[in-house]
């Protein structure tokens, strides 16, 4: 059978002489001495840019890699981090320490207060009444104090006076005495008439009674002068009692307004004017935005080269790719789980090993306080930078914040 004629031409076709001086073969041999055309140039081209771009993204990679491991070992490692941490401050909770009618709540919440700032005002009229009615009763006992003491100045004066009366008497005594002694004399020789020594006996015995009732009188003056001293003793402790009252009623009066304690922002007002409160209900809260800080829990396998005065990079997460710089305050006395409420007890036989945390406290420049971007309660994640200090000063750049990942 013969070959068709299309078949012959594809042949003839894909058919080169071998070289210039040899005849051509036959068509039906064309099998036999076919040589193959070479691929054009731009179909090489392609395979040959994607085999160098493989190879330059390699070497990125390589580099990328390398220099990745170059800033762990010389910066990265010494970076420890956890965002198991928070933004802290000494939140105070005003509230009512006597109780009253709400007469003005002068506040409203994210207010900003100053220390002295009123904050709330108990109705004070109970309170005004109160303090006068002790103010009388203390100058009223000052008032009795003041006459038993003026009592005790004029039995005092009576004592003297009768002190002076009875040397006076004394003095009579003597010389009765002596004028019945001499009359007993001349009894004797019968000089004297009966009459005269009997005068001389009684005006004697007059004398020395007269000594011993003014005596007598001394006494009891001296007696009722220590009665009026010891109720000005008493009339002195109800005056302090009294002033005491008097004290406590101003004291009192003065809780009728509650004041801020300290600089900071209202939160939370929980009452309004015209409440009732008694002792302990509170008012608002006070939140010292410019004495925040930072509480970070760090694993204790963190921990060991960690100290008071390191830097720590601070980014807050409402606030993303700010870094802030603070300083290790202290580290806690004992680990988070010591302090709660119920403490783990270990010794039951079922143990299984828990990687504890650590409190740290992070101080936060005062700067970045009054700017009041930290509100309690924030989440952020801290790096503590725990190479040498004088190491450490530079400022840490992008690929240093990265050098480490949150846990």
């Amino acid at each position: 059978m013969s070959e068709s004629p299309t078949l012959g031409a594809e042949a003839a076709a894909s058919v080169v002489p071998a070289s210039s001086g040899t005849p051509s073969p036959a068509i039906g041999q064309a099998s036999a001495s076919v040589v193959v055309v070479p691929e054009p140039e731009s179909a090489v081209k392609p395979r040959s840019k994607k085999r160098l771009v493989l190879l330059a993204l390699l070497a990125v990679a390589i580099g990328a890699g390398g220099y990745k491991g170059y800033d762990w070992w010389t910066v990265g490692r010494f970076f420890v981090t956890t965002d198991d941490a928070y933004v802290q401050a000494d939140i105070s909770v005003l509230a009512a320490k006597i109780p009253g009618y709400l007469a003005a709540v002068p506040v409203m919440n994210g207010q900003t207060l100053h220390k002295g700032d009123v904050v709330a005002r108990i109705d004070d009229g109970d309170y005004r009444l109160a303090r006068q009615a002790a103010h009388d009763k203390l100058v009223t006992q000052e008032a009795a104090i003041v006459r038993i003491g003026r009592q005790i100045e004029a039995a005092q004066a009576q004592i003297v006076q009768s002190a002076s009366q009875i040397d006076a008497a004394k003095a009579d005594s003597v010389r009765a005495t002596a004028d019945y002694a001499r009359q007993q004399q001349l009894e004797k020789v019968d000089f004297v008439a009966k009459s005269r020594i009997e005068q001389a006996r009684a005006d004697r015995d007059r004398t020395d009674a007269t000594v011993k009732g003014a005596e007598a009188s001394v006494i009891v003056m001296r007696a009722n002068v220590d009665v009026l001293r010891a109720q000005r003793q008493e009339a002195e402790g109800v005056a302090a009692e009294l002033r005491t009252a008097e004290a406590r009623a101003a004291r009192d009066l003065d809780f009728t307004i509650i004041r801020a304690p300290f600089d900071g922002v209202v939160g939370n007002k929980a009452v309004e004017a015209g409440a009732y409160v008694s002792p302990g209900s509170r008012i608002a809260a006070l939140v010292p935005l410019e004495s925040v800080r930072i509480d970070a829990n760090f694993k204790e396998t963190q921990v060991e080269r960690m100290h008071p005065g390191q830097r720590v990079h601070i980014a807050v997460d409402a606030y993303p790719g700010r870094d802030i710089i603070g300083e290790v305050e202290f580290l806690s006395p004992a680990s988070g789980s010591v302090f709660s409420l119920l403490p783990p007890d270990n010794a039951t036989g079922n143990f299984t090993k828990i990687v504890q945390r650590l409190p740290v406290r992070v101080r936060v420049p005062a700067d970045i306080a009054r700017e009041g971007v930290l509100r309690p309660g924030l989440s952020v994640t801290v790096r503590v930078d725990t190479r040498d200090p004088k190491t450490a000063a530079a400022p840490e750049t992008d690929r240093q914040r990265t050098a480490s990942a949150p846990e």
